[in-house]
């Protein structure tokens, strides 16, 4: 089969189209015929050399894909040959074909096209453990997403706004900031003009924020933060170390959190996806949360689409197409 492979660590020219050997479904795996496969910023640095696989995992990028259901293994039970789904995976996905663990697996929602459906795992699950499982958002909060234009950001703000949480998102253009408002977003914060702690001081501080920024947001972040609020920190664009100050910290009487979703274990993976059927898939049946696609390439272009990722050009994912 044709997959996408990393000749040597570096930059997105290096991504080339192989041959490898077909997988085969494992006890409790299926193996999926992919329709598209999600372009992640963890795949940028995975093609870099600094985000290797999990143990066990294909050293194939690629952490979501869309597609059709080719081949059952032994022990997989409520899946069908030739179903449409959606799954999460630790890697494999820029490929013609991935095995992947039954319970991983997410039916394509009626109201999505299968290669849309593509854009679904990583954000979804994302948001939900995140903003749900982990900084426990309530409706009437007031959550600030940084990225908004973003894939977590596009999604993020559609959950939140169908939860009935109050919106701010920071992005770099009023292009993006459009995007938001479209979706959904309530306070929009250029980021190049405005202090996003200013802004939100006047609405009495973010009860919960998700952050895709790191190192250099870190103190600002805490500043923002209203009583009792949540830091959730889920990447590291800008930096990995930074002073905290414990007292403003516990002024607010705020909690940091920092998490990653790749590296859990399968059945912590397991409980995030069945929570994401049970709570944001009757969110996308009913219209009030749609996939938001940026661009879309063919598979022997996944060298582009790490590029035009890495610029900052573009809203919402990036899909590639097998």
């Amino acid at each position: 089969m044709r997959a996408v492979t990393v000749t040597e660590f570096g930059p997105p020219e290096n991504l080339v189209i192989t041959d490898v050997e077909r997988p085969s479904p494992a006890a409790g795996e299926v193996l999926v015929k992919v329709a598209a496969a999600g372009v992640n910023r963890a795949d940028l640095l995975q093609r870099q050399g600094n985000y290797p696989p999990p143990p066990g995992a294909s050293d194939i990028i690629g952490m979501e894909v869309s597609g059709t259901v080719a081949e059952l293994g032994t022990e997989v039970t409520g899946w069908e040959i030739g179903q449409q789904v959606c799954a999460l995976i630790a890697g494999g996905g820029y490929a013609e074909y991935v095995a992947v663990a039954a319970e991983l697996l997410l039916p394509v929602p009626d109201s999505v096209d299968l290669i849309e459906a593509a854009a679904l795992p990583e954000v979804a699950c994302t948001v939900l453990s995140n903003l749900k499982r982990t900084a426990h958002l309530q409706r009437g909060e007031l959550l600030l997403l940084h990225g908004g234009a973003s894939g977590i950001g596009t999604h993020g703000i559609q959950w939140a706004k169908a939860l009935g949480a109050t919106v701010a998102v920071t992005a770099g253009s009023a292009e993006k900031l459009g995007l938001c408002r479209d979706l959904g977003a309530d306070i929009t914060i250029n980021y190049h003009d405005d202090d996003f702690v200013e802004v939100l001081k006047t609405h009495g501080g973010a009860d919960v924020i998700l952050d895709i920024i790191g190192a250099k947001y870190l103190s600002r972040n805490v500043s923002a933060l209203a009583a009792d609020g949540r830091l959730v920190v889920i990447g590291m664009q800008g930096g990995v170390k930074a002073e905290l100050n414990l007292g403003a910290l516990l002024s607010k009487r705020g909690t940091i959190h920092a998490t990653a979703l790749r590296g859990r274990e399968q059945s912590d993976k397991a409980a995030i996806v069945a929570d994401t059927i049970a709570t944001t898939w009757p969110m996308i049946a009913d219209g009030r949360v749609k996939p938001v696609v940026g661009a879309t390439f063919s598979l022997d272009k996944a060298g582009e689409a790490h590029a035009l990722l890495e610029s900052g050009k573009v809203t919402g994912k990036v899909l590639l197409t097998v």
